[in-house]
């Protein structure tokens, strides 16, 4: 749970930008000051409203991720051979299992903070990566490093990775596994029960 909430935090870095496109460093660290101040001064999300929490991460998280980018990478080689359903459907439920993993661990926000390094490109000038550290009263800073690619309207995340683990190769394996096993529609289905028993429970949390 902890490293979720790590994922999680580390994610906060990006929400929407309605103006000119802007470094991927520059961007991370504004947007990133924007939304801890939204946690901070709103006390449904620190008391735990899943509500709140899940309506945040959908509105400051999702719009600055290339699904399509993640899903592809997640998927490998089983991506190539999917059907349009198939890969509709994995993109549907992979994002719903990933705003509510970030916004379930949002509320165990305590006053964390974020350092931010300059960005460097990677290859291209089309691929950057931001390295940051993640800053816990009592604790060890915790290294964050995400990779962006710039699309024509602003810079997208498309991996993150915290003390050395990358958030795609980390679910890559996971589900490559479940695809061997049983398919690729039994990932989706796994994914869509794993989602649907969240919502159950965050609606009955909530009555």
């Amino acid at each position: 749970m902890m490293k979720q909430f790590f994922i999680a935090l580390s994610l906060l870095c990006f929400s929407v930008a309605s103006f000119a496109v802007e470094g991927p460093d520059e961007l991370v660290k504004r947007t990133a000051e924007d939304v801890l101040a939204t946690v901070k001064s709103d006390k449904d999300i620190q008391a735990g409203d899943q509500e709140k929490i899940f309506t945040l991460a959908e509105q400051k998280i999702v719009p600055n991720f290339d699904f399509d980018k993640v899903s592809r990478m997640v998927l490998g080689k089983n991506w190539t051979i999917a059907t349009p359903d198939q890969k509709a459907g994995f993109q549907n439920e992979f994002r719903t299992l990933l705003i509510r993993t970030y916004a379930s661990a949002l509320s165990k926000y305590r006053n964390q903070t974020i350092e931010y390094k300059p960005f460097r490109l990677m290859g291209d000038s089309d691929i950057a990566s931001v390295k940051t550290q993640i800053v816990q009263p009592g604790g060890q800073p915790i290294e964050v490093d995400y990779t962006l690619v710039k699309q024509p309207e602003a810079w997208k995340v498309y991996d993150i990775v915290i003390e050395g683990v990358s958030l795609v190769t980390n679910y890559r394996g996971q589900f490559a596994q479940e695809i061997r096993q049983n398919g690729l529609d039994s990932l989706i289905k796994k994914l869509t029960d794993k989602n649907k028993a969240a919502q159950a429970k965050t609606a009955s949390n909530h009555n």
